[in-house]
């Protein structure tokens, strides 16, 4: 089934968009056989849980960090992870800043944008995007590559509509002002990542769509 699933949706999608597997309470069987199906990076949401999977998968793939990221984790997540979508705070930035400076690493992150403005997600409020991404640049062991947003629940797939466009929105102008580094707008889950690349995706985060629904 993952072998099919994976192939379908590489086969819809247009050849310059990222698709990133949502592995989190997925086994490293099922993960492998969504590698070896043609999934190139895989998305994790806890540190732990990736550290587990990471010591038994290793750099096959581009590992990404797609959870809340807490201070005290950065050091691990900066350890493995190839990339962090969800910065959300400069006190987030400046940590993963400090940590990849002490082992000369540069991380590639994105601003994670609340397009849905739920007091019950993380991630930075549209207007603050820029603000936030101007502190970015000036940090030299951090590179801002463009924004994620995970938008809010909807009945309608269709209704997620304007918040994937409000946040292409502020990629293009983050583009705009900050130029040719910002390449990467991640939006769209399993029920909309068509959508999502119709309004700019070029990474879709796609768990259930590749796996079937978690038995947990």
């Amino acid at each position: 089934m993952i072998k099919e699933n994976v192939r379908k949706i590489l086969q819809e999608i247009p050849e310059d968009v990222i698709l990133l597997a949502a592995t989190k309470g997925r086994s490293v069987d099922e993960i492998i056989e969504a590698i070896n199906s043609g999934i190139s990076v895989i998305g994790e949401n806890y540190i732990q849980e990736a550290i587990t999977k990471f010591e038994k998968i290793g750099k096959i793939v581009k590992w990404h960090f797609i959870g809340h990221l807490q201070r005290n984790k950065v050091k691990k997540a900066c350890r493995i992870f190839d990339m962090i979508e969800t910065v959300d705070s400069d006190s987030i930035a400046r940590e993963i800043d400090r940590r990849c400076g002490a082992m000369g690493k540069i991380m590639p992150v994105l601003i994670e944008i609340n397009s849905g403005r739920e007091n019950n997600k993380s991630g930075i409020l549209p207007e603050d995007a820029k603000i936030l991404a101007s502190k970015i640049v000036n940090m030299k062991n951090i590179r801002l590559m463009g924004i994620m947003t995970m938008g809010p629940n909807v009945e309608n797939s269709e209704d997620i509509r304007p918040y994937f466009r409000l946040t292409k929105g502020i990629y293009d102008e983050m583009k705009d002002e900050f130029g040719n580094e910002i390449k990467y707008l991640s939006m769209g889950m399993s029920s909309t990542y068509k959508i999502a690349i119709e309004e700019g995706a070029n990474i879709v985060r796609i768990g259930t769509a590749i796996f079937g629904e978690r038995k947990n």
